[in-house]
C-alpha cells in the first residue's frame, strides 16, 4: 500500500462546489467590511484580528474539505474523519462568529421575521442541543456509511455540521449587540455541558470491542492501523480535542469574569472614598 500511503499525503480535492461556495462567503465578507461599509459612512470599523480571524474560519474549511485529509477520511482512515469533522465544527464555525463585527449583521437583523428566526436558532438551548445532536446522530452507523458512500449526502453532513456548529458557538463568541453571547457565569456552565454531551458519542466509539463502521472495515489498511486502534483514536480525538478546548476556555472564561469583576469593584470602592 506505498502507493497508496503516498496519494493520501499529495491528493488534493479542488471540488467546484467547495470552491466557489468558500469563495462567495468570503467575498461577501470582504465586500461588506470594505466597500459596502464605506459608502455607509457610519464610522464603525474592523479590527484587523477578525478579518484574520474569519479568514483563518475559510482556510480551515478549504483544509477540512479539500486536503489530502479529504482523502484519507473518505477512503482509509476513521480517525481523519473524525479530525475533519473537529475542524468544521470546533475550529472552523468560532472563528466565523468570532471574525464578524456585530455590525455588519445589524441591517439584516432589524428585519423583524430574520431576527425573530435568528434569536430562536442561536438560543444557547436550541444551539447547544442542535450543536450535540446533529454530531450525534451523523456517527450513527447507517447515516455515516450513506455519508462515506455518497457525495451529496457528504455535502449535506458537511454543511448541518458547519452551521450547528455556528449555532452552537453562538451563546460563546457573538459579537452581536442584537444576538449578544451569555455572561461569563453562563457561558462557564454551557462549557461545562458541551464537553459533557461529547460523551453520548465518544464513549460507544472510543470503547467498543468490535469495529462500529463496516466501511473502514472494508476499506484498505494503511499505515499499519488497525480497525479497531482506528476507532479508539478518532474517538479520542474528539474528547480529547474538543474537551480540551472547552475546559480550556472555561478556565479562561472564569479568569476574564474574575478580573472584571475585581476592578468593577475597585471602581466602586474608589467612587465610595470620593463620595466620603
Amino acid at each position: 500500500m506505498e502507493g497508496a500511503a503516498y496519494s493520501a499525503w499529495t491528493d488534493w480535492h479542488l471540488h467546484p462546489d467547495v470552491l466557489v461556495g468558500l469563495a462567495v462567503i468570503l467575498g461577501a465578507y470582504l465586500y461588506g467590511i470594505g466597500p459596502w461599509r464605506a459608502r455607509q459612512g457610519t464610522g464603525e470599523t474592523v479590527e484587523p484580528r477578525q478579518v484574520a480571524m474569519f479568514t483563518a474560519g475559510i482556510v480551515v474549511i478549504f483544509i477540512s474539505l479539500s486536503s489530502p485529509l479529504h482523502e484519507l477520511s473518505n477512503s482509509y482512515l476513521f480517525s481523519a474523519h473524525m479530525l475533519q469533522h473537529i475542524l468544521l465544527t470546533l475550529v472552523a464555525a468560532p472563528l466565523l462568529i468570532a471574525g464578524t463585527p456585530g455590525w455588519l449583521l445589524s441591517p439584516v437583523l432589524k428585519v423583524a421575521p430574520v431576527r425573530t428566526v435568528a434569536r430562536v436558532l442561536t438560543h444557547p438551548i436550541v444551539g447547544f442541543a442542535a450543536f450535540n445532536l446533529m454530531f450525534s446522530i451523523w456517527h450513527m452507523p447507517a447515516l455515516y456509511a450513506a455519508s462515506v458512500s455518497s457525495h451529496g449526502v457528504h455535502v449535506t453532513e458537511h454543511i448541518l455540521f458547519l452551521s450547528t456548529g455556528v449555532m452552537g458557538w453562538w451563546p460563546l463568541v457573538s459579537r452581536s449587540a442584537e444576538l449578544p453571547a451569555l455572561s461569563e457565569p453562563l457561558q462557564m456552565i454551557y462549557l461545562l455541558l458541551m464537553s459533557i454531551a461529547q460523551i453520548v458519542v465518544f464513549a460507544p466509539i472510543t470503547f467498543a470491542e468490535q469495529p462500529i463502521y463496516e466501511f473502514y472495515v472494508s476499506a484498505p489498511s494503511i499505515w499499519g492501523v488497525g480497525d479497531i486502534a482506528d476507532q479508539q483514536v478518532g474517538g479520542l480525538i474528539m474528547k480529547v480535542g474538543g474537551g480540551t478546548l472547552f475546559m480550556a476556555l472555561l478556565v479562561i472564561t472564569f479568569f476574564r469574569w474574575h478580573a472584571r469583576e475585581e476592578a468593577q469593584n475597585r471602581g466602586r470602592a474608589s467612587a465610595d472614598r470620593r463620595r466620603s
